[in-house]
């Protein structure tokens, strides 16, 4: 009788499995290029404002991921107030929707790392944005958001101020506080 090799119980936290996020930590201090992800996303436009974006592929931890067989689709227009159909959420309120999304993952996940449980977590977003801006009547207004509030009801045993220093862990929260080179290239087709 061959006695099995006997793996440890995955330690989970918040629906986390820490002892994979411990060996993913181990595993990117030894081999740093593991850490290099590219997520990619094709979008192409269907009329008016409506667009819509497919997001299949990425590649990361050294390998071009093949496990999504269908993409995600998402579609994006502008309500009727800015000439849209209303046939998605607009371009600035899916930032809404990523910025959330990405805070709480974050915020989870940070949490989970350091033994603190999260019992739920809910938010809401506002964006304001000045279409003066975006039309180009006005130099000095920005074209995007000129503030987004972030309102978390957090159900823990972890301090506001705890919370707080585990959401700035967020990728999304860092592009949208930062400035991030974007690089725009067009083909101009016949």
């Amino acid at each position: 009788m061959t006695q099995s090799a006997v793996q440890p119980e995955a330690m989970i936290v918040n629906g986390v499995n820490v002892t994979q996020l411990g060996e993913t930590i181990d595993a990117i201090q030894g081999d740093p290029e593991i850490a290099q992800f590219e997520f990619r996303a094709q979008n192409v436009w269907l009329g008016g404002g409506h667009n819509r974006s497919e997001i299949k592929s990425f590649y990361g931890a050294c390998e071009e991921d093949s496990i999504r067989t269908e993409p995600f689709v998402l579609d994006a227009d502008e309500p009727p107030v800015l000439l849209g159909q209303d046939q998605g959420a607009n371009p600035v309120e899916y930032i809404l929707h990523a910025l959330a999304a990405c805070v709480t993952t974050s915020t989870v996940y940070h949490a989970a790392a350091q033994g603190i449980e999260i019992e739920a977590i809910e938010s809401s977003l506002e964006g304001d944005l000045d279409l003066h801006g975006f039309l180009g009547l006005k130099e000095d207004v920005r074209k995007g958001y000129q503030q987004i509030r972030i309102n978390l009801k957090v159900k823990s045993d972890a301090s506001a101020e705890q919370l707080r220093e585990l959401s700035k862990m967020s990728p999304v929260l860092d592009i949208v506080t930062n400035p991030v080179p974007v690089q725009v290239h067009f083909t101009v087709e016949d």
